[in-house]
Parts: C-alpha cells; structure tokens; sequence
C-alpha cells in the first residue's frame, strides 16, 4: 500500500479507507467492509481504482475477508488487493476479437463491413480507425499489386471516438498515400507496423504529407497501427489504428489484436467484393435480356417494373417479355427461375431465348409450355450427368397470346400465378386458368384457355414475389392486387408504381416482375376477307379485289408487290391444299396478306432452276416481303407475309 499511494505506515493507522483515500471508489470498498464485519462472509469485487499521482485508472481485484478468534466470532477484516491490467487488457483484447467474429461481416456490403470493423474497434480499442481500400474492390474487381511508392486509396469508413475532430479524407474520396506513409509501407511489404508518434519513420511522413501531418496533431495522435487488408493472396487495401493522448500508446499484443481484427475483416470485405462482382454480372445479364422500356404495339400498350429480392441487393430470375407475332397478334410472358445470383440470371436468359424462339413458330400457349418443359428436362438431365446443380427445376412460366381482331386471349400456364383482368367498367377479376405443373416435372400436360378481352381491358402478369411481399399469403395478396388494379390512374407507369408502392414493402425476400398491358381492338376499317372458291379462274377477280381494298386505305403503291404476293399465295392454296379458302387483310404497321386453308402441309422455298418451270413463286414472296411464314389452326393452316415498312410509304 505503501509503494501503491506513496503513503506512509504511520498515515493509515487508526483511519478508515475513505479517509485515506478520497473518491466514490474508496467510499464503496469501505462499505463492503463494513459488509464484511456484519455477516461475517468475505467478498470478491473488481472494480476501477486510479491511486494518487497515476494519469489513469487501473483495474483492481479486491479480496475482503474476515477476521475471527478461535470460536469463529468476527473480529475484524482484512482487505488484499491486485492490479490485474495485464490480466483485463488480454481478457478485454480477446473479447474484441471474439465480438468481431460476430459483428463483422453481416452483410455483404463492402462499405457496410468496413464501417463494422470501425464500431467494433471504437473506442473500445482505438480513438480513430479508417479503412482505405483499392478503388477496383468497390466495383467488385480484383485490384493489381501494390508496388512502392504513393499508394492511391479509396476510403471506405472512418470513425472516430470524438465528435470534434473533422474527417480527412471525406468517405469515398480517393487520398493518395506518400511512400513514407504507414499506409504505403504496410502494403508494399505485407506486414503491420506499429508507430509512436514520435518515431523516425513518422517523423518523416508528415514532413512528407503536411496534411496527414495537421489532422494528427488535430486529433492528438500518439501511436498508430498500419495493417495491410490481405485475403486469398490479394492486397484489399489497410486500416489505419490511432490512439490519442492521454490514452496508453499501443503495445506488442496490441498488433497481435489488429491483425486478427484485420484479418477476420479481410475476409468479409473479400467475400462483399465478390458479391458485387456477382451481382453486377447478374444485373447487367438481365438488364440486356429484359425488355429496355415499354414495348411499342400497335395491339397492346404496355408498362412494366422489375425489382431484384432485398431492394437491390441480389438479381434473380424473374422475367417478362412482350412478343410480336404475326397478324398482328402479340405474346406476353412471365417467368420466375428459383434462386439468385448469376446462375439464376443465366438460366432466366435460357428460358427468355427458348421461350422466344418457339414463340416465332407461333405454337399455342399450351403447345409452347409443352416444349418449354422438354426443353429444362433435357438440359436438367445434362446438367445432373455433369455433377451441376440444377438450375430450371421448379421455374414458373405463364404465356398468353392476344389477337387484337379477335379480342381473344389465350392463355396457359405452368406453376405460375393466375393473371389478373381489369375491366373498362373498373371490375377486377383473377383469371380461372388450368393450373399446369412447374416446368422441368415432364409428362404432364399443359392446358390452354380462351378469354374474350374486351377493348380497353388491363390484363396485368406478374410473379409470386408481388403476392408474398409483406408476409402475405396468395389469397390475401390476389385480393389486394385487385383492388389496386382497380384504381383510376392517370398512365401504366404510374399503376405499375402504384402496386409496386402498396403490395412491396422496402424488404423483399423475392424478386418481383410485373407486366400491364392494356389492350386495343382493331376495327373493321383495318381488316378485309374474302372467302376463295377452290378455282383456278377465281385469282384474278380476288387480285381485283384485293387492289379495291388497298385504293381505299390509301395504299395504291403496294398494289403491285400485293398482287404478286397473293397471286403466289392464293394459286399454291388451290393446288396443293384443300377448302375451304380464305384471304385476308390487316392493315397494321405493316400490311400483312393472310391464306388460310384446311391442309395442315407446309410450303418450302427452294431455289428453282434456270429452266425450271416451277418453284419460284416463294423465292418472289421472300424476297418482296419483310417476313413470311405458316402457322397452323386447329382446322389446317395459314400462310402469311408481311409487306415492309418501305413499301406504306407515299410518294
């Protein structure tokens, strides 16, 4: 006691503890003391205790015990006491440690795990620590070796433990680092270093970097520790340590603590840093398979909103497409792949392309899911026979195709929500559909059905992350859906703004799609048809006719490419095929000539020879036309062409 309060034998007899020493923590020793004489039973505390001449407290174990005769009767209590701070800043330093293991690294967010490795450290073991990191891991990228010299660096978290030092280098900022710097020094060799502020090595840094130099002295540097940010042999970027006046300068297990704080942090911010790569891999694959904008149609107008799970944080694989097929009619569809991430995307992209390119043979809603199934099949079956996780099990897909001459909309689906369809008059149904199975299951069929729309109707596709967002279940969220869709609003985008505002919380565990189109009918001002006769002599009158048509839509410089083209058509239909015959007429964006028969046969161009009798009648029909094709019905077929954009032009 003598040595701890430079207080002599002669000051402590005959006096209490609190008289010796002044301050609330004396106070309290004396009163367990007393504690201690009155129920005879000893006391173990720890507890704070900053002796006389000392710049701090230190922490102190007390032992307070009695002091009985040979009965047992208490006749007084001895007090022992410990300065254990080796012992607390190792227990504290291992603490720090074991907490960083759980707080670091929550999310995968490189400035988010930065800035937790900062509230883990301050001020529970540093005033100020700052994490610099290379400019190419924000975006995900591995940065190229550090060599010597002056280090650029991006800061990503800064944290101090008072309020009244200003920040320098702001976060975000790039700072370039002189070669003197610990920062510099610490990534050109790979190791920690650790400084007092009065070092050589310091010394000559700020004489180096005047500013580095200021904001030290602002802060009261007194040491510092520089760590290196090294995780899979690449070089992240360093965390700088500072501890300022009147606090204990940093000691050797003090880098042994940085280092395994540095080192559990190197991982996570690696670990965010390829998640950003990822995830900007996947975003940018699914911004280049979506659709860019509202799909311009003369049959449907539309508006459409994709959001990834988690606000952003991870693509997925929902999609959404809008199809133009021929007669003016239009394929709608939307997907939903399991999972996120790249191999999500990548399998969404598998689909879209599979979905479009049977969507060009024009089959049927029904027939194309039946070949969409097929198709994941097979390649699940690949993919299991190379040892990769299967990716397409499971997905969900509705298509639909609109005829705007019709007003009829067939639709079938596979393990995907119902649409839902919006009257003119406001009433809001859910479409009762064959519920098909998920794709990828095989063998089991798919069924199509048939919905007259209405013109002006609001037909609004979507995946199942809009009916679940908000811990909904599908009942609840196809009921809120409808009354939303239901709202007078002034365009597409803002419903498709509206919904997404009242069904999707900010925290969504799904990706979401979600497609409206509003639909047009086309009148009869724009279609014309005419029944033909299985007669040879019958192609000039319908020629005749056809030119009668075009002359009232204003269209008389198409007449001469149109009659070749129905000529073609119609003569190949009496041949080849059988009645009944039909023609047709559309006058959309492009004109388009329609032949309809009941032979389920299709035409092939070939090249005929020169002195060929036959066979270049398609060959013509080809090259006169922007697109030809077949399609079949369920009563035969029907062979169509397009005229070009050039040929509706006046002159």
């Amino acid at each position: 006691m003598e040595q701890a309060t430079g207080l002599s034998e002669h000051d402590y007899r005959g006096r209490f503890v609190d008289e010796i020493l002044q301050g609330p923590v004396y106070a309290e020793v004396e009163q367990r003391i007393r504690q201690v004489l009155q129920t005879g039973k000893p006391e173990f505390t720890e507890t704070f205790v900053r002796l006389p001449g000392e710049p701090k407290a230190h922490p102190w174990a007390l032992d307070i015990f009695p002091l009985t005769d040979e009965v047992g009767q208490v006749q007084g209590a001895g007090l022992s006491a410990y300065d254990y701070s080796q012992q607390y800043e190792s227990r504290e330093r291992l603490a720090l440690v074991s907490e960083a293991r759980t707080r670091i690294g929550a999310s995968l967010d490189v400035v988010g795990t930065a800035r937790e490795l900062t509230e883990v450290a301050v001020p529970r073991f540093a005033d100020l620590v700052s994490v610099d990191l290379l400019d190419p891991v924000f975006q995900g990228d591995v940065p190229a070796p550090v060599l010597s010299g002056p280090v650029p660096l991006r800061r990503a978290a800064y944290r101090l433990a008072s309020a009244t030092s200003r920040e320098h280098p702001a976060p975000d900022e790039i700072s370039n680092h002189v070669a003197s710097s610990p920062i510099a020094r610490c990534l050109a060799g790979g190791r920690a270093e650790r400084h007092h502020v009065n070092d050589s090595q310091v010394v000559r840094w700020f004489a180096d970097d005047p500013v580095q130099a200021a904001q030290a002295r602002a802060c009261g540097v007194r040491s510092l520790i520089a760590v290196p940010i090294r995780a899979r042999g690449t070089t992240l970027g360093a965390v700088m340590f500072v501890r300022c006046s009147p606090r204990e300068p940093f000691g050797p297990d003090d880098l042994a603590v940085t280092e395994d704080l540095v080192a559990r942090a190197a991982v996570c911010l690696d670990n965010a840093r390829r998640f950003t790569r990822e995830r900007g891999i996947s975003l940018a694959l699914q911004r280049n398979l979506l659709p860019h904008g509202p799909t311009t149609h003369p049959a449907v107008e539309t508006a459409s909103r994709y959001l990834p799970a988690g606000g952003g944080a991870e693509a997925g694989g929902d999609w959404y497409d809008v199809i133009p097929l021929p007669g003016a009619r239009v394929g709608l569809v939307v997907g939903d792949v399991v999972g996120h991430g790249i191999n999500a995307s990548a399998t969404m992209g598998r689909l879209r392309t599979a979905v479009r390119t049977l969507a060009d043979i024009d089959l049927p809603p029904d027939e194309l899911l039946t070949h969409l199934d097929d198709i994941v099949t097979h390649t699940e079956d690949d993919a299991v026979a190379t040892g990769e996780i299967p990716g397409a099990i499971g997905a969900s897909c509705l298509y639909a195709v609109y005829d705007p001459l019709s007003g009829i909309c067939s639709l079938a689906r596979a393990g995907h929500p119902p649409p839902v369809l919006v009257h003119p008059d406001g009433t809001a149904t859910v479409l009762d559909l064959p519920a098909g199975p998920p794709l990828g299951l095989g063998s089991l069929p798919f069924e199509a059905a048939e919905v007259t729309v209405p013109e002006g109707s609001l037909l609004a596709l979507f995946t199942d992350g809009l009916l679940s967002a908000g811990d909904r279940d599908l009942d609840e969220g196809l009921d809120a859906l409808r009354h939303t869709l239901a709202r007078p609003a002034s365009s597409l985008a803002t419903l498709c703004d509206t919904v997404l505002g009242t069904l999707s919380p900010e925290a969504r565990t799904d990706d979401i799609a979600l497609l409206l189109v509003r639909t047009r009918l086309f009148g009869e001002d724009r279609v014309a048809s005419w029944d033909v006769p299985v007669d040879p002599a019958v192609v000039a009158e319908t020629r005749r006719r056809a030119c009668d048509r075009l002359a009232a839509w204003g269209l008389e410089d198409t007449a001469f490419v149109m009659e070749l083209v129905i000529s073609e058509l119609v003569t190949n239909a009496i041949r080849y095929a059988s009645g009944p015959i039909r023609l047709r007429l559309i006058k959309d964006e492009a004109l388009i000539c329609e032949v309809s028969d009941s032979s389920s046969t299709s035409p092939h161009l070939r090249r005929a020879r020169v002195f060929d009798e036959g066979g270049r009648g398609l060959f013509m029909v080809a090259e006169l036309t922007r697109r030809w094709g077949t399609r079949y019905t369920r009563t035969g077929k029907t062979i169509w062409a397009e005229l070009a954009p050039l040929h509706l032009s006046t002159r």
